[in-house]
């Protein structure tokens, strides 16, 4: 078996820093907190910037970070990792897809019930909770959850494997704590918004996952150097 890792590996281990700088982003403006500012979080809703964020920042970035989970765990599956690799990868995947389904959501719905508030439609903001409210909030949970613990996972992977620098597992799992539970849940639970701390999650997700790229990328270019004859003694 050929030990070098694949251009298509090494190509889709690059969708991680760039996983990590989309993020970071979509989150320098967080949304006001609808339920305290709902006429600002309206007129938030309503712009282009913040269709075009989830579709490209927040959309496009989930899709690249799927991508960059099943190269690192395809990369990290020979090691003495692989297991939890292989586990860690179906965790944050499956986490990443509910994830999608909320963003599509977002981006579709919420411009949609800003601009019945703008247009001066009474009782948006008091409409009852319904089967479809009380699903996305499951989708949450599961995103929370599935997303924290399958990315600390992948950080024990890293670790483990024995073949990428440790200081990107640690990052990678401090990633996890800032975006999970230091973010999702605080801006469920306490802030109604994004936090400051998924900004800095988002950092250390692109230098963590852009000097995995680098590593992996340095180590194909050395697999490819031809071997130099060795001088014959006498």
């Amino acid at each position: 078996m050929d030990p070098r890792p694949s251009r298509w590996v090494r190509a889709g281990l690059l969708g991680l820093p760039l996983y990590g700088l989309l993020t970071f982003w979509t989150t320098l403006h967080p949304q006001p907190d609808p339920s305290k500012r709902y006429a600002a979080w309206s007129r938030y809703v309503t712009t282009d910037e913040y269709v075009l964020s989830h579709v490209v920042g927040s959309g496009l970035g989930t899709s690249l970070s799927i991508l960059g989970v099943f190269a690192l765990a395809v990369h990290l599956a020979s090691t003495r990792a692989g297991n939890v690799a292989l586990l860690a990868m179906v965790v944050v995947v499956l986490g990443q897809t509910f994830f999608l389904m909320i963003i599509g959501i977002s981006a579709v719905a919420a411009p949609l019930e800003g601009q019945a508030y703008l247009a001066g439609i009474e009782g948006v903001p008091d409409l009852p909770t319904t089967t479809a409210s009380a699903a996305q909030g499951v989708m949450g949970l599961l995103v929370l959850v599935l997303g924290f613990v399958g990315n600390v996972l992948l950080g024990v992977a890293i670790w483990r494997s024995g073949v990428l620098p440790r200081w990107t597992a640690a990052a990678w799992t401090a990633a996890a704590l800032l975006m999970y539970p230091f973010g999702l849940l605080v801006a469920a639970t306490v802030t109604g918004s994004t936090p400051r701390t998924v900004l800095v999650g988002a950092l250390l997700i692109t230098a963590s996952g852009g000097w995995i790229a680098w590593v992996v990328q340095q180590g194909a270019s050395r697999a490819q150097l031809p071997l130099l004859p060795q001088p014959s003694g006498h």
